[in-house]
């Protein structure tokens, strides 16, 4: 456990920061704008997708000056598998959104499985519209979709693991106060 601790340590002291905790809150702020300007009439049933979207969605709803319902969900296609398979709900949507707008709100679209997964049930569960927001967009040409994309991005990053705003290291640093990319990788 004490090697655990201190690697987990070290992996945040040796870390490049890719986005400090100002850029990351004006980003927020950013995105926080742009939904407001799209839903702030259309009465949106906002998910967290737990666990990475937490911090994220915690800071853009508390700037969403709109009525809104807030809710979350938790799924996975992994399962404590190493290869993803079909989507497995830990906690499905508890509030309806038949014919109402659903924004999904995430920590970082990476492959795009899940997101894309999540936003597929919401619509055949009747959702009028579904929207997403990232926090981070990461850049690689490794996407499910080449042309999906989120329609909410806060920062376009590196092609790295990173962690920090949401985003875990082994289960740790998901409280970083800003967007780490572990050394090397």
């Amino acid at each position: 456990m004490t090697d655990n601790l201190q690697h987990i340590r070290q992996v945040m002291d040796e870390a490049d920061c890719l986005h400090d905790q100002e850029e990351v809150e004006a980003c927020i702020g950013r995105v926080a704008r742009e939904i407001t300007t799209a839903l702030h009439d259309r009465n949106p049933v906002v998910f967290c997708v737990m666990n990475g979207g937490l911090i994220f969605s915690g800071q853009l709803l508390t700037r969403l000056n709109f009525p809104l319902e807030q809710s979350y969900l938790h799924a996975t296609r992994y399962r404590n598998q190493t290869r993803g398979g079909d989507l497995f709900w830990k906690a499905k949507p508890e509030v309806s959104f038949i014919d109402r707008d659903v924004l999904i709100v995430d920590d970082i679209l990476d492959e795009g499985h899940t997101l894309m997964a999540i936003i597929d049930f919401c619509r055949h569960a009747g959702a009028r519209s579904v929207y997403t927001a990232v926090l981070l967009d990461k850049q690689h040409g490794r996407k499910a979709d080449p042309a999906f994309k989120a329609d909410f991005v806060g920062i376009e990053c590196a092609d790295r693991y990173v962690f920090g705003y949401g985003m875990d290291y082994k289960g740790y640093w998901r409280n970083a106060p800003g967007i780490y990319a572990v050394k090397g990788m």
